[in-house]
């Protein structure tokens, strides 16, 4: 049987637990309620950005250069990736990806430099300019204060 000293230091060992693992709660609850700021910010994008597309593909094909089909000589390649690590192979399955495309598809255009990489977060974008390939650095940290006026003063709609 244990000591009464025992016995107090496991309860107060308890207690610091406890202590430790409700200020881990308060973090854990402050960056979902941040997260989910950030995508309810996101909606009037999103619904901004259905509407273009709905344009564009309402648009008379015949006449609408977006849907006509052209010589491949310069290619854009968007890679959107995180900023941040800890998300299972999700970067790693993109930039695979992107590499692989580049690589089967584009290889010519990429020999004659005629393909730009147009990373969406910071592991795609740190990866793409180590490897040496042709990058748009402009909006590679997009994500980082995105919101609506935001974008809006990027493009024109």
């Amino acid at each position: 049987m244990p000591s009464l000293k025992e016995v107090k230091t496991r309860i107060s060992s308890v207690i610091s637990t406890q202590q430790i693992t409700k200020a881990m709660k308060m973090v854990a609850a402050a960056k979902l309620r941040r997260s989910q700021d950030r995508i309810m910010q996101m909606r009037p994008f999103s619904k901004k950005l259905s509407v273009l597309l709905q344009n564009l593909s309402m648009g008379d094909s015949e006449k609408d250069w977006y849907n006509t089909e052209r010589e491949e000589k310069r290619i854009l390649v968007v890679a959107v990736s995180s900023d941040r690590g800890l998300c299972g192979s999700f970067n790693s399955t993109i930039i695979k990806s992107t590499v692989k495309l580049i690589k089967e598809k584009y290889g010519n255009q990429n020999e004659q430099g005629d393909v730009v990489v147009l990373p969406l977060g910071k592991k795609g974008y740190e990866f793409f300019t180590k490897r040496g390939y042709k990058v748009d650095n402009k909006y590679w940290d997009i994500f980082h204060d995105l919101s609506l006026i935001a974008c809006q003063k990027q493009v024109t709609i």
